[in-house]
């Protein structure tokens, strides 16, 4: 029988817990302090207040506009926009292309399957940014720069290949004898693809969407290089604008930062239920 810990046990660990907890948001307080604090740099101390609180920064990051052939464009709501768009895009994209060739890779044989999956492999072996002028060459050539459409093609490319090596470990790990036994009952491949392999790889699935989102989301490099116009830039691109050579609006990139956190902070807080459900329901019931 296991010994029920001991009182002062109970509390180290609680101690430990909280410190830790408190090691891992101490930078996240020095960023609200910073989005909401007057103009001037709050002051080193050992816990961050935002001093002369004001909404200022947030105001004018969120409500930030310009003329865009003779109209004016809410600027910060299309960067928005932009970035939910090419990232959502993204993430069906590659789970899409990624779920039936993951699920080839892990139940078929055929010539060429080997090969293929090296040469999946190797192109996880190059960073992104060593793509980024071929990419420009081609978006320039098909007349995709500035456009969403060529960010979300740049970002599949990466993705997809990602994506396949996550849901093959997970179609693999699901047992051939579920399928079987729906196919005795009646059910076609196909059928028993999507009542039986679907719902038991829902979590992989789900992660990997996930990552794809979050990848895309977050992406700085092949953006700036990729757009030139400011109301097609992405999130990531729009905070590096108030980061110049001879000037620093850390209150405003602080606020910005903020801002960007939400829709993520969102969909995780919103997604986390789906998948613990997801990864603690089992394939088979006994």
């Amino acid at each position: 029988m296991n010994k029920k810990p001991s009182l002062l046990e109970s509390a180290a660990c609680h101690v430990i817990l909280v410190l830790a907890v408190a090691f891992a948001l101490y930078p996240v307080l020095w960023v609200v302090a910073l989005a909401f604090s007057g103009t001037q740099t709050p002051s080193p101390r050992v816990i961050p207040v935002p001093e002369a609180p004001t909404l200022a920064h947030l105001s004018a990051v969120v409500g930030a506009s310009r003329k865009v052939d003779g109209a004016e464009v809410w600027l910060f709501g299309r960067q928005l926009a932009n970035s939910l768009v090419v990232s959502l895009s993204t993430a069906l994209v590659g789970v899409l292309i990624a779920i039936p060739t993951a699920y080839a890779l892990a139940r078929f044989r055929f010539a060429g399957k080997e090969s293929g999956v090296r040469a999946l492999l190797a192109t996880q072996m190059f960073p992104a940014v060593a793509s980024a002028i071929p990419l420009y060459m081609i978006l320039n050539y098909l007349g995709l720069l500035n456009s969403r459409t060529g960010l979300v093609v740049c970002y599949a490319s990466t993705s997809v290949p990602f994506s396949i090596f996550q849901l093959r470990a997970a179609f693999e790990a699901i047992p051939v004898d579920l399928e079987e036994a729906a196919m005795v009952d009646g059910a076609t491949r196909f059928s028993a693809f999507v009542r039986v392999v679907l719902p038991a790889a829902r979590p992989a699935i789900a992660v990997t969407a996930l990552f794809a989102f979050m990848g895309a989301y977050n992406e700085f490099i092949l953006a700036a290089t990729l757009l030139d116009k400011e109301e097609m830039f992405t999130l990531p691109v729009m905070l590096q604008r108030f980061i110049g050579e001879y000037d620093a609006q850390w209150e405003k990139f602080a606020a910005g930062a903020l801002v960007v956190s939400l829709p993520v902070m969102a969909l995780f807080y919103v997604a986390q239920r789906h998948l613990v459900a997801g990864l603690t329901a089992g394939g088979v019931k006994g």
